[in-house]
C-alpha cells in the first residue's frame, strides 16, 4: 500500500499505481494470463488533503488511471466495463494531517491484536507490549509536506506541531513545519513493516535542526535506509521559484536492507546513513567554544547598539572630515557581509577608552555621543542603558586587529562555489553581521576559501532560506583539520597569497564580482583550484572526488578529534 499523508492533487499517488499496474502486467504475462483483472486495489493508494478540492481531485485521477491501465492492459472494452458506475468508496482523507490519527486512514498491514500500556503514540516500543497476527505486506508512506520555516509560522501551524512534537523534542518551535509530518511517519513506522520517504526542505538535515529532530527520530529501531542529497527542485505553480530540498527515506531497521546515497548523477552504497544524510555513524555537531583542530579564535563582530549615530555612510564620513578634519584618527572603515561582498562603503566612529577626552573635545563627534546616550538611556533593555555613560564606544568589541583581519561573511549566496572571505589591513572595524580572525596566518584563509569549509559549513551551519550562513561556534570551531607540518603550512600561505594575488589583478572588482559562478577570472578560478588540490591531498593524499566524499571524510576526523580532545560529541556507534 502507498499512503501519501499530504498528497495534494495526487500525483505521488497516481504515479505509484500505474507503475504497479505496470510490473503487475509483466508478471501476468509470464504466466500467460494477459487478460486477468488487475489484483490491485485503488483503496490500497491512500491520502490526506487539507483541501476539499484537492482531495476530490486526487481520488478521481485515481479513478482515471485505473481505466487508463485497464486500456493498456485490458482492453478499452473491458475498461469501460469495469469502471461504471462509479465506485463510491473514498480513499482520501480531507483533513489536517497533523491532527488525524493516521492509523485510522492506514492501519498496519499486520492486525494489532491486543496492547498493553497507555496511548500507543506516547508510550516508546520497548515499553509497550503489542501483539500483532501478521498478514503481510508493507505500506511505503510518501509525500511533498508543506514547507515553512519557524519565522514564518502562524499560531495556527504552532498549534498543529505542539501535540505532535512538544513531548518529544524540547525547542521544537525553531523547527520547519515539515518536521511534524516526519514524526508521524517514524510513529507510525513503530508499528508496522513500512518505509517512509518524504521530499522535504533541507533544513531539516543541516544545521541544528539535525540535533533538535532527528535524534526523536531514529530510535525504537528506525533508520535512514536512503537519501538524495540537496538539490534545487521547482515545480509547475504559478510564480514558483524552486526550492533546495532533500528526498531522505527511512524504515523500520528491522527491514534491514543495502542503503544509498544519491547525489547529483551518482549513487553510492554506504553501510549507514546519518541525519546529515552522510555515509557515516550517527554524529551530532555541536557547537564547541574553542577550536577543535586547535585553530586561531574566530569572533562575532563588532556591536555598536547607538541608533546609527556611531556610523556612517561615504558621504556623511567625508562631510564631517571636511567639517573637523581633526577626527580623522577616529573614522574607520566599517564592514559587514554587505560590505564585504559587494564593496560598500560604510564609515564608523571608533574611540578607544584612553583617547575619549580627545575625541570629546571635537564637537561633532561629541553631538554624536550624545545622541548615542540619549538612545541607549530611552533602551527598555537594562543592559544596554548601562552603556549610556559610555557612548564613545561600542557596547560589544570581541575584538580588532592590530596588523589584520580575516573578515569572514556572515550570510552569503548560495551560488558562489566558494565563501567570502577577504584580508582586511588596519583601520577596519568588522562589523556584527560578520566573523572575525584577527592577527593570524592568512593559511587560515585557505581553510575558509575552500570547497572543503564551504560543503561543512553548508551542512553543519544550515541556512538563512537559501543562503549559506556561517557560525564561529559550530562551523569553525567544530571544522575537522589534520595536524599540520611545517610544509603543510608553508603550501597553504603561498596559496591564500595566490587568491589575494588573483583578485589584485581585477581592481577594483568586488568579490560579488570576482565569484559571479557565470564570470569568475580564470586566474582567480585556477589560484581556488590550486588550493583545493593542495589542501585535499592533505586530508586523504588526493582530490576527492565529490562532496559526498568530502562530508564523509570530515566526518570522520571529526569524531577522532571529539574523541581525542575528550569534548562532548553525541554520537551512536553503528556496527560495520
Amino acid at each position: 500500500r502507498v499512503f501519501d499523508p499530504a498528497c495534494g492533487s495526487g500525483n505521488f499517488l497516481v504515479i505509484a499505481y500505474k507503475e504497479m499496474r505496470s510490473i503487475e502486467a509483466v508478471i501476468n504475462q509470464r504466466r500467460g494470463e494477459e487478460e486477468r483483472r488487475s489484483d490491485i486495489p485503488l483503496t490500497n493508494y491512500r491520502g490526506i488533503e487539507l483541501r476539499d478540492f484537492p482531495a476530490e481531485i486526487a481520488r478521481l485521477a485515481l479513478i482515471i488511471a485505473e481505466y487508463q491501465c485497464d486500456v493498456t492492459y485490458r482492453g478499452q472494452k473491458e475498461a469501460l466495463a469495469e469502471l461504471l458506475p462509479l465506485n463510491a468508496q473514498n480513499w482520501i482523507t480531507c483533513g489536517n494531517a497533523l491532527r488525524l490519527d493516521w492509523l485510522s486512514i492506514c492501519p498496519p498491514t499486520g492486525t494489532m491484536v491486543k496492547m498493553h500500556g497507555d496511548d500507543l503514540f506516547s508510550t516508546p516500543l520497548d515499553q509497550a507490549q503489542i501483539d500483532f497476527e501478521n498478514e503481510g505486506g508493507e505500506t511505503y508512506i510518501c509525500g511533498n509536506p508543506p514547507y515553512l520555516g519557524s519565522r514564518n509560522q502562524t499560531d495556527v501551524h504552532r498549534a498543529d506541531l505542539e501535540p505532535v512534537i512538544a513531548g518529544k523534542i524540547s525547542s521544537w518551535r525553531s523547527l520547519d513545519y515539515v518536521a511534524g509530518w516526519l514524526v508521524k511517519a517514524a510513529e507510525y513506522a513503530k508499528l508496522s513493516p513500512c518505509t517512509v520517504a518524504f521530499v522535504t526542505t533541507n533544513s531539516v538535515n543541516q544545521g541544528l535542526s539535525v540535533s533538535l529532530l532527528w535524534p526523536s527520530i531514529l530510535q525504537h529501531e528506525i533508520e535512514i535506509v536512503f537519501a538524495h542529497r540537496s538539490f534545487r527542485w521547482s515545480n509547475l505553480a504559478s510564480k514558483n521559484a524552486g526550492v533546495s530540498v532533500v528526498i531522505v527515506g527511512f524504515s523500520n531497521a528491522v527491514l534491514s536492507r543495502p542503503k544509498y546515497v544519491f547525489e547529483a548523477n551518482e549513487v553510492r552504497q554506504v553501510s549507514h546513513i546519518n541525519a546529515y544524510l552522510i555515509g557515516a555513524e550517527d554524529i551530532y555537531i555541536e557547537a564547541a567554544r574553542t577550536s577543535l583542530a586547535a585553530l586561531p579564535s574566530m569572533e562575532f563582530g563588532n556591536m555598536p547598539r547607538d541608533g546609527g549615530h556611531l556610523l556612517m555612510d561615504w558621504q556623511a564620513s567625508q562631510r564631517l572630515l571636511r567639517e573637523a578634519p581633526q577626527a580623522s584618527p577616529f573614522v574607520s572603515r566599517y564592514i559587514g557581509s554587505e560590505e564585504l561582498i559587494n564593496g560598500q562603503l560604510r564609515f564608523c566612529v571608533w574611540v578607544e577608552d584612553e583617547d575619549e577626552a580627545v575625541a570629546r573635545a571635537i564637537p561633532l563627534l561629541a553631538e554624536r555621543f550624545s545622541q548615542v546616550a540619549v538612545m541607549r538611556q530611552n533602551s527598555t533593555a537594562a543592559a544596554t542603558r548601562g552603556w549610556a555613560t559610555r557612548s564613545h564606544r561600542f557596547v560589544q568589541v570581541p575584538g580588532v586587529g592590530q596588523t589584520s583581519t580575516l573578515a569572514i561573511a556572515g550570510v552569503s549566496s548560495e551560488t558562489r562555489e566558494y565563501l567570502p572571505v577577504d584580508l582586511l589591513g588596519t583601520s577596519n572595524v568588522v562589523s556584527n553581521l560578520a566573523f572575525a580572525i584577527y592577527d593570524a596566518p592568512i593559511l587560515n584563509m585557505a581553510l575558509i576559501a575552500s570547497r572543503l569549509h564551504l560543503v561543512w559549513i553548508a551542512t553543519v551551519c544550515g541556512k538563512l532560506e537559501t543562503r549559506y550562513r556561517y557560525s564561529n561556534t559550530l562551523g569553525w570551531n567544530t571544522f575537522p583539520v589534520p595536524t599540520l607540518t611545517e610544509q603543510n603550512k608553508a603550501d597553504l600561505t603561498r596559496c591564500a597569497e595566490c587568491i589575494l594575488l588573483a583578485r589584485e589583478a581585477h581592481f577594483p572588482k568586488t568579490i560579488a564580482d570576482l565569484y559571479d559562478p557565470e564570470d569568475m577570472p580564470d586566474n582567480l578560478r585556477r589560484a581556488h583550484e590550486t588550493n583545493d588540490e593542495v589542501l585535499e591531498r592533505i586530508y586523504i593524499g588526493r582530490r576527492f572526488k565529490n562532496d559526498t566524499e568530502r562530508l564523509e571524510k570530515l566526518f570522520e576526523l571529526y569524531t577522532k578529534m571529539t574523541q581525542n580532545s575528550g569534548k562532548s560529541s553525541r554520537t551512536k556507534k553503528v556496527a560495520a
